[in-house]
């Protein structure tokens, strides 16, 4: 393809070559069902304490679960997607300013995952943006749709605050005191990915995203309402997650794998196109500070269980996630202990 992003208004017949899946790799969409019993967490509860069992129950059979009455506002949400749409209707030069195909970039449109070294592409745009701490990283952030920087400036504050606020209720439901991954991991980084997934010719040929685990901390996921597409693996079968109205998917990502000493696992989940309708999903990401040192909390290895992971900053883990195919085996492999 001539064009960097495949949001660019070209429509495609068939799906060009470099996103063709071999054989064996392919989604086979016609094998995979709906997942019936994602677990829907009220967050309204006045009880805390059954807040804090159904997320443990939660990340220990699933690794994944949705959110209502979570605190984020429905007008910050419906602004969020409104700009996120806006930004990709924009005029594809304009749009194209933003354009990097570095990673470290805190501000940049891109295409697929990582262009520079995968031998297939993935059907999906997205702009990632860094956003925490806001005044820092906001002046750089498009100034098209007008609306863009304070519409994502107050989602981003809400969804922080809902993230830091899960993850106590995960730590509590771990056994540790409410402030064990807050202190563990440090000012966490904040990042986003406003993934646009245009129509796709043949979406039985490609993906969105293949099979991944998430490297950071949680990702709280906003999905679209009118089109699914996200899929999580489940006793090694592919199953559908449909959208809740006003939830967010909330997965949990390597680092909680690690600090729980495997007790929770890091989800696999995919994207998935479709033949008629573009699909956007945000996915906002907590991260430890890149100095904060990862290994299995000490109060669940206190009753003399063998630690799983060895120690590592973030900032290893993170280099070695990006140095990696997204699809090849799950980067905590490499950093486990070896049994004696």
């Amino acid at each position: 393809m001539d064009t960097k992003v495949i949001s660019s208004g070209v429509q495609h017949s068939n799906l060009p070559e470099s996103y063709i899946r071999p054989e064996s790799e392919r989604p086979r969409l016609s094998e995979v069902s709906e997942c019936e019993d994602v677990p829907i967490i009220d967050l309204g509860c006045e009880k805390r304490g059954q807040i804090v069992q159904e997320i443990g129950e939660a990340c220990r059979s699933f690794g994944f679960f949705q959110v209502i009455n979570h605190g984020v506002g429905v007008e910050a949400v419906r602004e969020m997607t409104e700009v996120a749409h806006g930004f990709f209707k924009l005029p594809v030069e304009e749009k194209l300013k933003l354009y990097s195909e570095d990673p470290s970039k805190t501000t940049r449109l891109s295409t697929s995952f990582n262009v520079r070294k995968e031998t297939v592409h993935n059907w999906r745009d997205y702009l990632r943006l860094q956003c925490y701490p806001l005044d820092k990283y906001v002046p750089e952030w498009p100034s098209s749709p007008p609306s863009f920087k304070e519409s994502v400036k107050k989602y981003c504050e809400e969804v922080r605050e809902l993230g830091l606020r899960i993850q106590e209720y995960i730590g509590e439901s771990l056994g540790l005191e409410k402030d064990y991954i807050k202190n563990v991991l440090g000012e966490q980084g904040q990042h986003m990915a406003v993934n646009y997934y245009p129509p796709c010719p043949q979406p039985e040929l490609t993906y969105g995203l293949p099979g991944h685990t998430d490297p950071n901390a949680l990702t709280i996921l906003l999905q679209d309402l009118h089109v699914a597409g996200l899929q999580v693996l489940k006793d090694g079968k592919w199953l559908a997650v449909n959208p809740h109205p006003n939830a967010f998917v909330i997965n949990i990502g390597d680092q909680l794998q690690a600090l729980s000493n495997g007790l929770y696992k890091s989800v696999w989940h995919r994207a998935v196109v479709n033949v008629d309708k573009p699909r956007l999903s945000v996915a906002s990401f907590l991260c430890p500070n890149d100095e904060a040192l990862i290994s299995p909390a000490k109060p669940l290895t206190e009753d003399g269980s063998e630690a799983v992971y060895r120690g590592y900053t973030y900032a290893e883990y993170y280099k070695k996630f990006w140095s990696r195919n997204l699809d090849q085996e799950h980067c905590l492999e490499l950093f486990k202990n070896k049994r004696s």
